[in-house]
């Protein structure tokens, strides 16, 4: 018997895929009331072979982590349908999101459970980069933004690179100078003292 195997609807979730780093704007909701600016960590993972994507969130605020999640992706070929389940810490039974791609755009909603609705959005604008929105509504018609985020892929290794790449160039430079320093005086120091000592001999002389 041979084993079933992911799909072109599974592959679509391919770009979602990655480290992620990135700005948060939070607006107000009835969660946030006064709303801010955040930054997020997200790093999503294939699993089960390629049938789904599993996706670690992680919100920091001033410094401290004030919002964790975890999701994951999957397409219901029975519906036809991509379906996002989430949990986050702030507590509650977990979300399950639905929807369906438009060109490059994942769209998902769910009811809330305090009531009206939920609805995020990933706009896939390269393999380096996509933004996200999630949306309420009290009536599933008129739509407000809860928060939007621009990530990036690969930033946190690129920056850590940087700072190792900034560190290793930085240290050459300062033990040569500090030689440099060092040597120099010696040098001259050695050389007057012969200069004198060859004088004082053809004086003796």
């Amino acid at each position: 018997m041979d084993m079933p195997k992911p799909g072109d609807a599974h592959e679509k979730l391919a770009a979602l895929v990655g480290e992620w780093i990135g700005p948060e704007t939070l607006h107000p909701s009835p969660w946030d009331p006064a709303g801010g600016v955040a930054q997020a960590r997200v790093v999503n993972r294939w699993i089960l072979d390629g049938f789904a994507v599993t996706q670690s969130y992680e919100q920091r605020r001033g410094g401290k982590i004030t919002l964790s999640g975890h999701g994951v992706f999957w397409f219901d070929a029975r519906k036809q349908e991509y379906v996002m389940h989430w949990w986050d810490s702030m507590g509650g039974t977990g979300g399950e999101y639905r929807g369906q791609f438009d060109a490059n755009v994942l769209t998902l909603g769910a009811p809330m459970p305090q009531g009206g609705h939920s609805r995020t959005s990933w706009t896939l604008t390269g393999t380096d980069g996509h933004t996200f929105l999630m949306e309420v509504s009290p009536d599933g018609e008129t739509w407000h933004p809860a928060m939007e985020g621009r990530y990036r892929k690969g930033a946190l290794r690129k920056a850590a690179k940087r700072n190792t790449t900034a560190k290793r160039v930085g240290a050459k430079p300062a033990a040569k100078s500090v030689k440099k320093v060092v040597k120099k005086p010696a040098k001259k120091a050695a050389k007057k003292a012969a200069k004198k000592a060859k004088a004082a001999l053809k004086r003796n002389s």
